[in-house]
This record gives structure tokens, sequence and C-alpha cells, in this order.
């Protein structure tokens, strides 16, 4: 076995990334993204992107600052099915709450399918805790190319920021 260390830095998602990020999620996904990058050109929201040095996307986040009123919350965080349980996740989720502080604010919040137990125990180990629940909903493309509604349930989970 060899041990593989990558240098990686976090940035701005730009609109031009979008195109190497199909493995983040369908075409209706991927167009919500684009709005949610114009969203952070306008201040309203934080759009990251986990680069290696060829500087195309290996994880991407959002932090939105006007869904809870005294936080951050951080929603669509992806990390390439490839190099998923190599930390990748900690440092997006870590840069993600850095900017949370940045602006002043001293709470995270984020949402987690209650089926995504892998999802979850890394957010539970980062110290987020489980506070409510809440039905959601979104467009998913189906293998036909059709377009359904994916409706799931979700754990709140937050974290104070120190």
């Amino acid at each position: 076995m060899i041990d593989v260390v990558l240098k990686l830095s976090v940035r701005d998602l730009r609109p031009t990334d979008l195109e190497s990020c199909g493995w983040a999620g369908s075409e209706p996904h991927l167009a919500d993204v684009a709005k949610q990058v114009e969203r952070a050109r306008l201040g309203e929201v934080d759009y990251l992107a986990v680069c290696p040095p060829t500087d195309m996307p290996v994880a991407v986040g959002g932090i939105d600052y006007r869904t809870a009123e005294g936080a951050g919350t951080l929603w669509q965080l992806a990390v390439h099915p490839a190099l998923q349980s190599c930390g990748i996740g900690t440092l997006l989720i870590g840069v993600a709450e850095q900017r949370i502080k940045d602006r002043g604010l001293r709470r995270a919040e984020l949402g987690v399918e209650e089926d995504n137990v892998r999802a979850r125990a890394l957010y539970e180990r980062l110290g987020y805790l489980a506070f409510d629940r809440r039905p959601e909903a979104w467009d998913v493309l189906d293998a036909d190319g059709s377009v359904r509604r994916h409706e799931t349930m979700c754990t709140l989970l937050r974290k104070e920021l120190r």
C-alpha cells in the first residue's frame, strides 16, 4: 500500500466549475447550484469548493446566512464519491464554520436525511447535536430522464462555534 498526500485548498465555487461537478448531483441539482453561486455573488450565501492542485472541485458545499437567524446553515455538502472518508468533508465543514464565525455568527446548523447514517456520524463526530426534524423535498433526475420530486425526513443538527 502506498500513501498519497494531496494538497487541498478551499475557495469560492465559480460558475465555470459547474461543468466538472457532475459527480455532485443531477442536472436539476447543478442548475440550483448555479443559482446559489449567483446568491454568493450577492453576499447572501457562501458556496465553497475543495480543490487539489488541478483546481477542479472534489467537494462542494454552501452556507446560507438567511435560513436561520443568528446561524449559518450548511447545505448541499458533497464529496466526490471516490474520495469519501479521506477527511475532505471534515476540511470543508471546518472552513465553512470559519466563514460563519467571520460573519460574527456563533452557530452552525444543517439537516441530514435520516437514512444517511454516514453523514450524520460525521456531523456528530464534529460536535453537531440533533435538535429537531423536518420534512424536505427537491427535484431529482431519474435514469429515464424524467424529473420527480424526492421527499424525505431530515434531522436538524446544530453546533455552537467558539
